[in-house]
């Protein structure tokens, strides 16, 4: 069985985004590790080029920065690095850049790899998600947060990224997936005040144009905390090559439950009950077939 790893990254340093970590945290399971690199206005091909393994294949791109509507950007770079893995390849292992997989879990990863391997209707392995909000002592937890999503997908011509690049389909079909005991931990709303101005204006303009952008983010937007709705500690391990930027961590962090909450609609407040009460998620939205 051979896996691959792959991702796709421009900008990395100028946005702080923590995708050696992301790289690291996956490559110890995987043959090779494809990075589509994308022409940046600072230094991250030559981090990328620091990583110190011979496993990593990097391919250079340039982004078409017309393609604004719903993000479709990251999913054609996202396909420019998983057309470039090995054609030997069984598995590839999707990352993005402000993702990290626990050194725990990468076991329970290729058991299920290894598991699957052998049974075609098994198409990919979905995995539980930690949002990390604010700080790296909180997860937010609410309606408002994916649940899961596709990080394994089963090497195959027709597979594709979909829409914004958070999951994949098979010509054009949703995957046939296994939700495996794993977790993506998900940094990218782990900022400072003045990080997350940044990552909202570098982020919304390959969703939208240049009027929505002026209109709703201008030079003066100020970042809302107080989007999340649910905030709770977190009382687990980050993965070891977190360790660095964890303990960096010295900006401020502070929150009001009882203001997140007041923010909630009472729709969402009794649909986020129902959850509560019974795991089960009304009218979730699911890219994927879970078997």
């Amino acid at each position: 069985m051979k896996i691959a790893g792959f991702t796709f990254i421009r900008n990395a340093v100028k946005n702080d985004y923590a995708i050696v970590e992301a790289i690291t945290s996956i490559l110890p399971i995987c043959d090779e590790f494809v990075v589509a690199v994308g022409a940046s206005e600072d230094e991250t091909l030559a981090l990328i080029q620091s990583i110190p393994s011979d496993k990593i294949k990097i391919v250079e791109t340039v982004w078409d920065d017309s393609k604004r509507e719903g993000g479709a950007t990251f999913a054609l770079e996202t396909d420019k690095a998983l057309q470039a893995i090995s054609k030997d390849i069984d598995w590839a292992f999707y990352i993005q850049g402000d993702e990290c997989v626990h050194e725990a879990d990468l076991p329970l990863v290729k058991a299920a790899m290894e598991a699957n391997l052998a049974d075609s209707n098994v198409e990919g392995l979905l995995f539980h998600y930690r949002h990390f909000y604010g700080s790296y002592q909180h997860v937010a937890v609410s309606r408002r947060w994916y649940r899961r999503e596709i990080r394994v997908v089963k090497m195959h011509p027709g597979v594709h990224s979909y829409k914004d690049a958070q999951g994949f389909r098979k010509d054009g079909k949703k995957l046939k997936v296994k939700l495996i005991p794993a977790y993506i931990n998900h940094y990218g709303w782990v900022k400072p005040p003045e990080g997350l101005n940044n990552k909202v204006r570098n982020f919304t303009q390959f969703y939208h144009d240049d009027a929505w952008l002026a209109e709703n983010v201008p030079a003066d937007y100020q970042f809302d905390y107080g989007n999340a709705e649910r905030l709770f500690r977190f009382e687990g391990t980050h993965p070891a090559v977190m360790a660095d930027r964890v303990a960096r961590s010295n900006w401020p962090f502070y929150f009001d439950p009882v203001e997140l909450e007041k923010k909630m609609t009472l729709r969402r407040k009794i649909l986020q009950k129902i959850e509560d009460l019974t795991g089960y998620r009304v009218g979730e939205y699911k890219n994927y077939r879970m078997l």
